[in-house]
């Protein structure tokens, strides 16, 4: 991570565990990291309205969470990045941890509390990566096995969230070269290298296909006819058609 050499902002001096690769308060004075803050958007409304659609389709309260806890992630990671302090660390990552075990949790029927004592970035990493390569493996298996017609949703969930990983690594380890480069390049071009960005972006829709992949699980499960249908011809919703009568 980048040491916090960058100018100071409405909300002084950084005290969260973590300081990202975007230079602070470059855009904005009343935002430490312009770029990683509004990336949060797509975590935000999207699961705003996938929480609506389902309440509407009378679909299990679970599933309902699980939009409001990825919007909760969204909106706790606006929070931090804003900010960059540790109280709203704290709003970002225990989300993400309370919000894929809600996850798991819907795929098959303490730690929080650790991390508040121990403030170690990395424990949060690796319990948030065991948490998701549980999911992972479970989604593979039932895509595998049991309703293998649901392979091309669940591989795509996958792969976009794996790009997010990607370049959230290619922000971390590269840093000094990606701040220096952005010296260099015109201000739209040097946006696109803001790869912590991309990673809310692509982690976030990768995060709410999977939540549409397990709505359609289960709703498959339940005997519906879930249907995939794009939003203006470009954004995914899932509508549950009543069943069919005898």
């Amino acid at each position: 991570m980048a040491p916090s050499v960058d100018r100071q902002g409405y909300w002084g001096r950084p005290t969260s565990t973590l300081d990202w690769c975007e230079e602070n308060y470059v855009v904005s004075f009343y935002i430490a990291e312009f770029w990683n803050t509004v990336s949060n958007l797509i975590m935000i409304l999207p699961p705003l309205c996938g929480a609506i659609q389902t309440f509407r389709d009378g679909l299990e309260f679970r599933y309902i969470c699980s939009f409001l806890g990825l919007a909760a992630v969204g909106i706790g990671s606006w929070c931090f990045h804003m900010t960059l302090l540790y109280e709203m660390q704290l709003l970002d990552e225990l989300p993400m941890i309370y919000s894929t075990c809600v996850f798991v949790y819907c795929l098959k029927h303490n730690i929080p509390h650790v991390y508040l004592q121990w403030k170690e970035p990395v424990f949060h990493q690796v319990m948030y990566g065991a948490l998701v390569g549980c999911l992972v493996m479970r989604s593979i298996f039932i895509v595998t096995w049991v309703y293998p017609w649901l392979r091309a949703l669940c591989y795509t969930s996958l792969g976009i969230f794996m790009l997010g990983f990607l370049l959230w690594n290619i922000d971390n380890i590269f840093c000094d070269s990606l701040r220096a480069s952005r010296q260099t390049l015109p201000p739209a071009v040097g946006v696109l290298t803001q790869f912590h960005a991309w990673w809310h972006i692509f982690t976030g829709l990768g995060s709410y296909l999977h939540i549409l992949l397990s709505l359609q699980i289960r709703s498959t499960y339940l005997k519906y006819r879930p249907k995939v249908k794009f939003l203006c011809g470009v954004w995914p919703t899932l509508h549950i058609e009543p069943q069919k009568t005898s």
